[in-house]
């Protein structure tokens, strides 16, 4: 005869999402145990899509390994520091008129009354609203470090980072710029919503700003000047070969 569990409360959810918890973790202890161990080999791509070398990344830096409270830190750290803090209310004091009294203090009947801007008023200050401040504050550059290198690694994880031998194009043309990501299967003209890119480059030409501008799924950056907001924000990852010595000599220990 079956006898049910006693104190059992999961649902079927909550025993799905518990396994998938498990094998998500199961999984990133194995990549980062094959990162440590041996190190990551990637492909490397030219600007026709195909695949020409390999190069092993530095296992120092990717190594698998992912602190998600120093990514946390500085996600929020840089929406704060983006923030402009310009809302503003007026208080009684600020609001234009009511520099006459109604009505005498005593003898109408009616509660006494000093300005017509009065919060209580219609078209009278406001009370405890928001006024110009700055929002920013320092994160230290540790932790910018370490969550821009786990960032890194979430891209690596999940098999969205790419390696580029050069990007190249003949001129500067919105055209051939979306071919060579289309070559590398990073965008295609049937999906009605592209994923979002992130393109890192050691330098970044006239001819080659001219050619990216104006690519919607597409941010471009200085692998020097990235930072793990933007990392995160964008679905792929791909990066030039130079572009990878640049980030890697910026986050070795």
């Amino acid at each position: 005869m079956f006898t049910p569990l006693e104190n059992d409360d999961k649902s079927g959810k909550d025993i799905h999402e518990e396994a998938k918890s498990s094998a998500k973790v199961s999984s990133v202890k194995t990549v980062k145990e094959r990162g440590s161990l041996t190190g990551f080999t990637l492909p490397v791509y030219n600007s026709e899509g195909k695949e020409i070398d390999t190069i092993k990344l530095n296992a120092e830096v990717f190594d698998g390994s992912q602190n998600l409270d120093c990514l946390h830190q500085a996600i929020l750290g840089f929406q704060a520091n983006q923030r402009k803090g310009l809302a503003s209310t007026k208080t009684r004091g600020e609001v234009s008129g009511g520099g006459k009294k109604p009505w005498k203090q005593k003898g109408t009947g009616r509660a006494r009354v000093g300005s017509t801007r009065s919060p209580l008023w219609r078209h009278g200050g406001v009370v405890f609203g928001p006024h110009p401040r700055d929002f920013s504050y320092e994160i230290p550059q540790k932790i910018k470090a370490q969550a821009l290198k786990t960032s890194l690694n979430v891209k690596l994880n999940e098999n969205n980072f790419m390696i580029l031998d050069e990007f190249k194009v003949i001129e500067p043309k919105t055209k051939q710029a979306v071919g060579v990501f289309s070559n590398l299967k990073l965008f295609s003209a049937k999906d009605k919503k592209s994923k979002k890119v992130l393109f890192l480059t050691h330098k970044l030409d006239a001819q080659l700003k001219r050619a990216l501008k104006n690519i919607s799924f597409l941010t471009v950056n200085l692998a020097s000047d990235c930072h793990a907001y933007e990392v995160m924000n964008n679905k792929k990852l791909l990066i030039t070969k130079a572009g990878l010595v640049d980030l890697t000599q910026r986050l070795k220990p």
